[in-house]
């Protein structure tokens, strides 16, 4: 009877020690959590991500295929309890940085994640290197927890095909009237207008426009916190380096489209200096003929407001200049007759 006894509170001990005091929990600052209960995660009513903002920015036949719904998310902080019925899944919402050329599945693919290959619209095998930094979606949990086996490559592998499908068709943008662009460097980035320096070669236009390159990226890839719950915060492509055999040919292209850009820029300049120096002169002359016009036009005022004081008045107004100009004068010649 004792031993039975004794085992029967060892079993209470247990449950206790197993069930009760092990059952509390916390969750880190950095952390969210989701509980589920006899293998069913806590849900929001019948709330799906089509019903929140994660719903417009799919198509509406990715509306149909990522469907997920939204689950009771759990803050940070604690301790909370569970029962053994439930269980307790946790992801980490600090944002991380990786390598774009970095595969999860296959960690030794393009170049050991240091380098990711793609073709340019002129067929150049180009290698692309940068960064991505993405965070969990705290408001799509359920699919990143339940919905995809493996979220982080699936968002890899989206973000790979929609870089080199941009990549493949990239065209810059259409230059300004009067824009011209100087190359300094093979690939340096230096233009008015954001356009292509030398025409016809794609691997210029890329790094010409990485900036916006990294826009579209970031606008095409916004949908990956609907479908897989992984939000991409920022992409930063840095460089994109041509084929070691037309790295010098390239470095020729631009270099002589440096000399053509620059003859062109120091011709203009020229030119604008001496439309300018032209205006100024013509400014000049007019003021100076203004300046001569004016005594006369006051002149001309003042004799016809005398003239209508009266027929005598002229010719007194022009015997007093007479008289004003004899004072000034040294030799006075007069007509005899």
């Amino acid at each position: 009877m004792g031993f039975i006894l004794g085992m029967l509170a060892g079993l209470v001990a247990w449950f206790i020690l197993r069930y009760v005091l092990l059952g509390f929990y916390t969750v880190e600052q950095n952390e969210r959590a989701v509980k589920t209960v006899l293998g069913r995660a806590e849900r929001v009513g019948a709330a799906t991500t089509v019903d929140s903002a994660l719903g417009e920015l799919l198509s509406p036949e990715h509306r149909q295929r990522y469907t997920f719904p939204q689950v009771r998310v759990i803050p940070p902080g604690g301790p909370y309890f569970k029962w053994p019925w439930e269980r307790i899944y946790k992801a980490s919402v600090a944002t991380q940085t990786v390598n774009m050329a970095y595969d999860p599945d296959e960690p030794q693919a393009n170049e050991g994640g240091t380098i990711l290959e793609a073709v340019t619209r002129d067929q150049l095998n180009t290698g692309l290197t940068g960064q991505i930094r993405y965070r969990v979606a705290e408001n799509n949990l359920y699919a990143y927890l339940f919905g995809v086996k493996r979220p982080i490559s699936h968002v890899m592998g989206y973000f790979v095909s929609v870089l080199r499908e941009r990549i493949a068709s990239f065209e810059a943008p259409t230059a300004p009237a009067g824009a011209e662009t100087v190359v300094s460097e093979p690939g340096a980035a230096a233009s008015a207008g954001g356009v292509s320096g030398v025409t016809g070669v794609s691997i210029n236009d890329l790094r010409k426009n990485l900036r916006d390159l990294n826009e579209h990226m970031e606008r095409e890839c916004a949908s990956s916190a609907a479908r897989y719950g992984i939000l991409l915060d920022a992409s930063l492509i840095t460089g994109i380096d041509p084929p070691a055999e037309v790295e010098s040919a390239l470095a020729a292209i631009n270099t002589a489209h440096n000399q053509v850009s620059s003859d062109i820029s120091l011709a203009q300049a020229a030119a604008d200096q001496k439309i300018v120096q032209s205006k100024r002169a013509v400014e000049i002359e007019t003021l100076n003929a203004q300046a001569e016009v004016e005594p006369l036009i006051a002149l001309a005022e003042q004799l016809r407001s005398l003239r209508q004081h009266g027929p005598q008045t002229l010719p007194a107004y022009l015997r007093n200049v007479r008289l004003r100009l004899f004072t000034h004068a040294r030799r006075l010649v007069r007509e005899l007759g």
